[in-house]
């Protein structure tokens, strides 16, 4: 089933961190443009790292791979340790699955946490490109299927796990996490988010979707910024709620959705992650569907976005598809 990297780049198919089976593959793919769902970008020394959800030709149970630019124009890769993955199926938990990753850096390593096998996990390295490994191989949450996690670590250190439960629909959930990254404080567990408003359920399913969570912090506010609607639903969108406390009350935005297909003339756009440049401006990396009639492969873009008025918004004319050169 593998394929060289030149192939992998070209006809990449990619899945959410939803259940995607099977989609409208197309015959032909843009050799430019990066085909990656979920993604996210971490900055470190001058060089951004771009990771995601791959599957397709490249199937996602392999692993992550990773992409480099040094001006968020010209992309590299994939440059992976291992034959392009910072992430190899084997090295950690999980052996199939593997979607939509997050990146940080702690006490002098760099931390991958992931979903496989509808859990989350984490593994370590010395080297944003990887090897990440976890010699433990187990899930953080050891009961229950979740995905899209994401941590959150506040000014007085303590840590925060948030992620999405796969039950009664996609529920946005909340939880310390210790220092180790490994268990969390289950005492702390907190629902944040569920589909509830109109433009998160477009389709009025009987199984709403909220996902891909990021928080970040703003004058003593938390911001909570996620997607809505099924991924393959051209309405798929992001939000944002906010709250006075990392485990909520979350109160949504009366603005929401601020990226959606209405103001980028792109289908199913959203479930990604905030970052900020080396000019230390905002921005949110995301994923679009391929073409108006087609879901994957997914490609991935950027958008600028800024805080206004407590609120956030988002520059539409400035979004952009991610290509290698």
């Amino acid at each position: 089933m593998k394929k060289t990297l030149s192939l992998i780049t070209l006809l990449c198919v990619f899945a959410a961190c939803s259940q995607e089976k099977s989609t409208d593959k197309p015959k032909e793919a843009k050799a430019s443009t990066i085909l990656l769902a979920d993604p996210t970008i971490f900055y470190n020394n001058g060089l951004y790292y771009l990771y995601g959800t791959t599957s397709g030709d490249f199937p996602n149970g392999e692993g992550f791979q990773v992409y480099t630019s040094s001006d968020l124009k010209d992309w590299k890769g994939p440059v992976g340790a291992q034959s392009g993955l910072a992430l190899k199926k084997g090295d950690a938990f999980g052996d199939k699955g593997f979607w939509a990753p997050q990146i940080l850096q702690y006490q002098n390593k760099f931390y991958m946490i992931y979903t496989a096998n509808e859990n989350i996990a984490f593994a370590t390295s010395n080297s944003p490109l990887g090897p990440f490994k976890n010699e433990s191989k187990e899930p953080i949450i050891k009961t229950g299927n979740q995905i899209d996690p994401f941590i959150f670590i506040d000014e007085d250190g303590k840590k925060y796990l948030y992620y999405v439960r796969l039950t009664n629909g996609n529920r946005i959930f909340a939880v310390e996490i210790n220092d180790d990254f490994q268990s969390i404080k289950s005492e702390t567990l907190t629902e944040c988010i569920s589909g509830t408003q109109p433009w998160e359920n477009t389709q009025n399913v009987s199984w709403p979707v909220t996902e891909g969570p990021t928080v970040i912090k703003h004058n003593g506010l938390y911001y909570m910024i996620y997607s809505a609607n099924d991924f393959r639903n051209i309405d798929y969108a992001v939000g944002y709620a906010t709250s006075k406390s990392p485990l909520g009350p979350w109160e949504k935005a009366t603005d929401s959705p601020i990226i959606s297909r209405k103001n980028t003339n792109q289908n199913g756009i959203g479930h990604g992650d905030v970052f900020w440049d080396k000019n230390n401006k905002m921005h949110y990396v995301l994923h679009t569907h391929y073409s108006t009639s087609g879901v994957s492969p997914r490609k991935a873009g950027m958008i600028s976005i800024e805080f206004k008025n407590g609120k956030i918004v988002a520059d539409p004319a400035s979004f952009q598809f991610l290509n290698v050169k």
